[in-house]
């Protein structure tokens, strides 16, 4: 796979990610800071490496199977791994300026 293909499906995965959000946070798990990394392979496999606000998160099975659906339709992808970290801790920091505006941390 090239660069630009791997870009482009990289973009494509964030937009996606961008319409997933947790049922009880009108914020979605992108702007919030959940997503700590993307890997796109040269056979079209991904990676993603995600948090929760909190480590017994109820909406955490609903998360995890969103991502992996939503990433999955996109064009080039070929399978979605999705890994639950816990280091660094997330917090509000960690939000986009646009997700603490929403939530009112502005």
């Amino acid at each position: 796979m090239d660069e630009k293909k791997r870009l482009e499906i990289e973009e494509n995965i964030v937009k996606m990610l961008k319409t997933v959000y947790d049922p009880e946070i009108p914020v979605d798990i992108y702007n919030l800071g959940l997503v700590y990394g993307i890997v796109v392979n040269d056979d079209g496999s991904v990676k993603i490496d995600m948090t929760l606000t909190a480590p017994n998160c109820p909406a955490s099975d609903f998360l995890f199977e969103d991502v992996s659906m939503k990433v999955g339709s996109i064009d080039g992808v070929t399978s979605v791994e999705t890994n639950l970290v816990f280091e660094p801790e997330w917090d509000k920091d960690m939000m986009s300026e646009e997700a603490k505006l929403e939530l009112g941390f502005l």
